[in-house]
């Protein structure tokens, strides 16, 4: 049982190892990685390099389907690329499982000690993470050593073996058991070096050894599916063409696997080289032949998932037509119509606010966390599709309501991303501990979530009509909105001085919370400073607005003058 728990332990240090590799080197060159991606599409061959060399670096193929899927779903690469780029990561993913099997152990203690000493002193710079990723790749080389050290033992140890005992031969079998290892794992490098051990050391056959290598694949790819199932119907495709090259791949040598063991026990005596060597050659030469087949590939997944409107409404933009971009007015009406669907989603987000605020509403804050990737993705639509439109062909009036549009668009995606905040604030600080609001803190809450609501609708109906009369209104709101901010924050410090219990458990949660109100609110009133301003308007307000403040600070100096001039 102690072996059992050392192989055990040894196995989650490499899964933790890559997972520090590939975070960190996503993290700090994440951007570039993807820009490869996104570009090397011109030719087969280049996206097929683009994946090996990518996968190499981040050594998991699953990370690379899930940058591969995001940009298939938002139209940034096409199917047939995207499908050749997933040849590659399988490759890439092969050649750093055969470079991780040579006896790299005496390197392992200068890569954690050098990264450490770096990650300690550059702590939150790009150096200092990948310093961390340095490190990931020493626990890697480590869990490797552990892991042929606790192999060792089980040679001699008959609970093993017997628990082992059905990894027979029975091809399909053994598959199966390596899909589910590399998917539990999340890794099928893990599973590969695994297996090669395991053979190293008499635990299992070859044979067992090479169907768990192709299992380990399959795993990968199931992986792969499980991880785009969150993405519309075209970033799905991907990981599903994935899942076939592999899948037709396994039927194929499955069948010849008694032959390939006696091949390669004739070319290699050192079994864990001739495991590692077949999961090499198998994904080099596989990817290789259904490279030319990409495209027949992308045409079957394109059948097999059709695509569904009720999917593609709910992620995809509804108004921004791409054959309006030539004509100027058009594209910034169907823009406009865009921007007003993201402000019926931000309103449709407050709404599921008030029952997580006064009910612990937790299926509302699951809901509201959907909406906001909505929102975020329409916000990456208009903003792609505003880029587009070209400036020097527009004319003056033309160019304030791009601007508007712009501006709109980063004011409402900025709101869903206050009110997710306000909904993480509300689960760690109210719903965990169940805590509730004073029934005068609660009442406060709602009247300025009324009044948010209101100032919303008022907002979008200035941004699309451009009355003046309401512009000022929503002005005024403004100045209102914030004095009843402080206000409510001053009755809420005297409920806290009367010693009120739950006003002192969720203070720092209602503070935050008619903070964050406030600056929503500001965020949607930012309609009306373009109306006023083309009135001519907004100067003359912001300079009543400074006298007002100038006096009231005169007021409030007359009254505390023995505290503001002291003697």
């Amino acid at each position: 049982m102690i072996t059992l728990l050392h192989l055990m332990s040894a196995l989650a240090l490499l899964v933790w190892g890559t997972h520090i590799v590939r975070t960190d080197v996503l993290r700090v060159y994440g951007a570039q990685l993807r820009r490869i991606l996104s570009t090397s599409i011109t030719r087969r061959w280049m996206a097929f390099a683009a994946g090996v060399g990518v996968t190499s670096l981040v050594q998991s193929s699953n990370a690379t389907a899930v940058i591969v899927c995001s940009f298939v779903a938002q139209g940034l690469v096409g199917l047939t690329p995207a499908l050749a780029i997933m040849l590659g990561a399988d490759v890439g993913t092969a050649l750093m499982t055969g470079v991780l099997s040579f006896d790299l152990s005496w390197v392992s203690p200068l890569l954690i000690f050098g990264g450490v000493v770096v990650y300690l002193s550059r702590r939150h710079t790009s150096v200092g993470r990948l310093g961390r990723a340095v490190i990931g790749l020493g626990l890697i080389l480590l869990a490797l050593e552990l892991i042929g050290a606790a192999t060792q033992p089980m040679m001699h140890a008959a609970g093993i073996k017997v628990l082992f005992s059905s990894l027979t031969g029975d091809v399909l079998l053994d598959a199966l058991i390596g899909a589910l290892f590399a998917m539990l794992t999340y890794s099928s490098l893990a599973a590969v070096l695994l297996s090669a051990t395991l053979a190293t050391s008499g635990i299992i056959s070859l044979k067992v050894a090479l169907c768990l290598v192709i299992g380990a694949n399959l795993g990968s790819g199931v992986t792969a599916l499980l991880s785009a199932a969150s993405q519309n119907v075209a970033g799905r495709r991907v990981a599903l063409g994935s899942m076939l090259f592999r899948l037709s791949g396994a039927i194929v040598v499955l069948p010849f696997i008694n032959q390939l063991e006696l091949v390669i026990a004739q070319f290699s005596h050192d079994l864990r080289f001739g495991v590692v060597a077949f999961h090499v050659i198998y994904n080099s030469v596989r990817c290789g032949l259904l490279l030319p087949l990409v495209e027949p590939m992308a045409r079957l997944c394109v059948r097999l998932l059709p695509e569904n409107p009720l999917d593609d409404d709910a992620i995809h933009s509804r108004h921004l037509d791409p054959g309006a971009i030539d004509t100027p007015t058009l594209a910034l009406a169907n823009a406009s119509r865009e921007v007003l669907r993201i402000g019926d989603l931000i309103e449709k987000m407050l709404h599921c606010l008030l029952p997580v605020i006064r009910e612990n509403d937790t299926i509302r804050a699951q809901q509201i966390r959907r909406i906001d990737d909505d929102v975020d993705k329409l916000y990456t639509e208009v903003k792609m599709y505003m880029a587009r439109v070209s400036r020097e062909e527009l004319s003056a009036r033309e160019v304030r309501r791009w601007t508007d549009v712009i501006t709109l668009t980063i004011n409402l995606e900025q709101a869903g991303d206050i009110i997710v905040r306000i909904v993480k604030g509300l689960e760690s600080k109210k719903i965990a501990p169940q805590r509730t609001f004073s029934e005068a803190g609660m009442q406060e809450v709602c009247e300025m979530h009324a009044r948010l609501l209101a100032s919303l609708q008022l907002g979008l109906s200035v941004f699309l009509e451009g009355d003046l009369r309401s512009a000022q209104k929503l002005l005024a709101e403004k100045e209102s909105f914030r004095d009843l901010e402080r206000a409510y924050a001053q009755s809420h410090l005297v409920r806290l001085a009367g010693q009120t219990q739950q006003s002192i458990e969720t203070s720092s949660l209602h503070l935050d919370l008619i903070s964050d109100m406030k600056r929503m609110h500001s965020l949607f009133c930012s309609t009306a400073y373009s109306v006023l301003d083309e009135a001519g308007l907004l100067r003359r307000s912001r300079m009543e607005n400074k006298q007002e403040a100038g006096e009231r600070h005169r007021m409030m100096e007359n009254q505390d003058g023995d505290y503001s001039h002291p003697p």
